[in-house]
Order: structure tokens, then C-alpha cells, then sequence
């Protein structure tokens, strides 16, 4: 019996060829179906790992999974390998649009381990509370910035954030995801996102990794991105804000001659709002439960792995 939010038989059958053979050292893995369904349930409502129903089995294997196919990139290699068959059938629209959300993360997630301040000799004399000066707490401070950097956790008033910048193709299916701190800029991360596209091919051939079309808002507005585009010879819809449209003015042949823009191709942008919002409905994803961003990033890119199954 197939229970709410689980793999279907359909999605199942297109899956479980996919799937990596074997297990640890040679043992053998707990069911895939069972423990994936696990995972799928976990992603889908946001709960703690140990409040997992027991049709799941133990929540230590299913935890255990996730994060070591996040780590060694087994998620990302199905979700592929599943856009490889969609591009295989023709079903991928290859006009693609690029954006970012930001997600709040919860307190529970902000628990990675630094490692302890080397010792330091004690002062002499009577001790006063903490130096600001003291070299530990100057260590320690320095390796905590480090630690929620590499983590992905940007600060605000609100407290830690995450930004997910992704490309989706015409069909509102994500076809590449970056993780960054939440205070970071979109424009200087949109390089990175369409490098990340590579859909191999089913036989013969190098991935694809050429969009036909990029559309992009505002924010993406740059010299460096347009001329990335160019280099690569592919067309696209970036609008240009008013400021950079009245500095190229001013600076007369200097500027440049005026950028494209396409108001008809620009409609379809909102393909790529709409797979942010596929995204959200996983719990799990709108909010950041996870310590470590390569489980985060796990957890994003099976969401977006079941959009692609369920399109």
C-alpha cells in the first residue's frame, strides 16, 4: 500500500533502475523503497529525524541514507540521470531562466562543531572577566565566521539564512542548484549556475550544457554577464535598470550600444518563480533544518528530483 506523499509504482519503476547497486563494504542495503519513502516523508513535512513513522524503519538508516548520498553525490547523479531521459524523449524546454530565493534557517541548524581554541598560557594576576583581546577568543571568533560561512549561513535580522540559486527550464522543472549564505548578491553567482547545467546524453555524446535562451530579472543586469552570454553565443532577456540605461547614455559611443531585449521571450521568466514554489512545498526546503549545507543541498536537489519524476 502506497501511503500519501510516497513513490508511486510509475515513479518507482523510472527510479529504481537508477539506483546504486550494492552497499558499505560489500553488505547489502536496507530496502531503497522503504528507506527513499522515508527520506521523501522527512523532506515533505520538515520533521525531525527521530519522529519518523516506524513504517519507515529505524530513523538512524534512513538519516544515515540521506547524508551519505548527499556526500557522495548520489541524489545529484539520479537527478541526471532523470533529466537525461527527459532530454532523450525531448521533453526538456531548453529556454531557461535563472533565479534565487532566499530560505530561513531554524535555529536547530546553526549547530555545526568548531574546534576547540588551542590552550593558552593563563595571565597572571587577577582575572576580570574576558579579554576582547585574548587570542583564543579572537581564534574561536574567527573559526565560528569560518564555520557558518562554509556552511552556507548568512546572517540577518532575523537571524541565519540560505539563498538557493537555481536555473529551470521552460516547464518549471529546476535544472541546476547552488547554495550561498543568504546575504549574498544574485548577479555574481549567475556564472556559476549555468556552468552547473549538464544533462548527459543517453549514448554517444557530450552533456549539454548550452541553454537555447536565458532570461534573467534586473538584478542579473551586469557587463560580466552579458559578456559570458556572448562568449557562449547564446541569446538572451536581462532588462536593464534605469541607472546602468542612464550611465550609458552619459558616457555617449563609450557606453556601448543599448542591450536587446525581448518582451515576449522576458514573459516566460516566471518559470522559474514557479519551480521556487515547487521547491517550497517541501518543508524541509522552505525552512533549513539541516547543520551541514552538503545535507541541506541533499535535501534541496531530491525535492527537486521528484519534480522531475511527478512532471
Amino acid at each position: 500500500m502506497v501511503g500519501r506523499g510516497d513513490l508511486t509504482n510509475a515513479e518507482w519503476g523510472r527510479l529504481e533502475p537508477l539506483l546504486p547497486p550494492g552497499g558499505m563494504r560489500g553488505g547489502r542495503w536496507s530496502e531503497h523503497r522503504k528507506v527513499i519513502n522515508g527520506v521523501l516523508f522527512r523532506v515533505r513535512t520538515g520533521v525531525p529525524w527521530r519522529d519518523l513513522p516506524e513504517r519507515f524503519g529505524p530513523w538512524e538508516t534512513v538519516y544515515k541514507r540521506h547524508r551519505r548520498w548527499s556526500a557522495d553525490g548520489t541524489w545529484e547523479l539520479l537527478l541526471t540521470r532523470v533529466q537525461a531521459a527527459e532530454n532523450a524523449a525531448g521533453r526538456i524546454d531548453w529556454d531557461v531562466s535563472v533565479d534565487s530565493t532566499t530560505t530561513r534557517a531554524h535555529q536547530h541548524s546553526a549547530g555545526a562543531r568548531v574546534a576547540a581554541p588551542p590552550a593558552v598560557a593563563p595571565q597572571k594576576g587577577p582575572q576580570r572577566g574576558a579579554n576582547p583581546g585574548d587570542p583564543a577568543l579572537k581564534s574561536l571568533s574567527v573559526r565560528l565566521a569560518e564555520v557558518v560561512r562554509q556552511e552556507c549561513l548568512g546572517r540577518s535580522r532575523g537571524g541565519f539564512t540560505t539563498k538557493i540559486h537555481l536555473s529551470a527550464d521552460g516547464r518549471c522543472r529546476p535544472l541546476s542548484l547552488i547554495l550561498t549564505p543568504g546575504q549574498q548578491g544574485d548577479s555574481p553567482q549567475f556564472e556559476s549556475v549555468l556552468k552547473k547545467i549538464s544533462v548527459p546524453c543517453i549514448g554517444p555524446g557530450r552533456p549539454r550544457t548550452r541553454p537555447d535562451s536565458v532570461s534573467a530579472d534586473k538584478a542579473y543586469s551586469s557587463r560580466n554577464n552579458r559578456a559570458y552570454l556572448r562568449r557562449r553565443k547564446i541569446p538572451h532577456t536581462i532588462p536593464e535598470p534605469k541607472d546602468q540605461r542612464a550611465n550609458r547614455r552619459r558616457r555617449g559611443s563609450a557606453g556601448g550600444r543599448p542591450t536587446g531585449f525581448d518582451k515576449q521571450r522576458y514573459k516566460k521568466r516566471n518559470v522559474v518563480e514557479r519551480a521556487i514554489n515547487r521547491l517550497k512545498n517541501f518543508r524541509a526546503v522552505a525552512t533549513r533544518y539541516d547543520k551541514r549545507a552538503y545535507v541541506y543541498l541533499g535535501t534541496v536537489t531530491l525535492a527537486a528530483l521528484i519534480i522531475w519524476l511527478r512532471s
